[in-house]
């Protein structure tokens, strides 16, 4: 068994104890999957400004917080991320509302759609921007937010979304093109 089947199986134990109610089960997942949850947040913070006042650590203890009393009967290492990633999302979203509500939306720039990433000229109002555009492209078809916050929030491949999905790899890539297009289109300014 290599390390990763190792720590598949581990991961898939921890779940399972965490869905039954063991408390310690939450704090040894977090210790095992540590290094991907920061590299996870780290990503999340990769297109905001540089001086952002959360961090990548804060990030992460603040999606512990807000996951440890949850019994959510997550299924393996893919959707327990999805479901940090999420949290994380929310977490960036509420952060920009609170400082958008500060400033009250001076300073609006133009969001650009990247191959990979969407990249953010003001990260408060492009967080809510954006947060705002996957709920339009939800609203089309709810399987889309997921595709979202797989491939951009928690950075997984295409494989890896497929499998936290349990979907097929070609549909995830014909429904991870449509995304795209319909978050260009929901993000492009009202000056037409």
């Amino acid at each position: 068994m290599s390390i990763e089947e190792s720590n598949n199986k581990e991961i898939e134990e921890l779940l399972a104890a965490i869905g039954q109610g063991d408390d310690r089960a939450m704090s040894e997942l977090i210790a095992l999957i540590y290094p991907q949850l920061k590299r996870l947040a780290h990503f999340q913070l990769a297109g905001e400004r540089p001086n952002h006042t959360l961090n990548t650590t804060a990030i992460v203890h603040e999606a512990y917080m807000r996951m440890a009393g949850r019994r959510e009967g997550w299924k393996d290492r893919g959707h327990f991320l999805r479901a940090a990633a999420t949290v994380m999302r929310h977490l960036l979203v509420d952060h920009a509302r609170k400082r958008n509500a500060a400033k009250r939306g001076d300073g609006k720039d133009a969001l650009l759609l990247d191959e990979n990433r969407l990249v953010t000229e003001d990260d408060t109002v492009a967080v809510l921007a954006l947060d705002n555009a996957i709920k339009d492209v939800a609203a089309i078809n709810p399987r889309f937010e997921h595709i979202i916050e797989c491939r951009y929030f928690a950075g997984l491949s295409v494989a890896d979304t497929a499998e936290a999905l349990g979907m097929a790899v070609r549909t995830v890539e014909r429904d991870w093109q449509r995304v795209r297009v319909y978050l260009t289109r929901a993000m492009e300014p009202d000056d037409h």
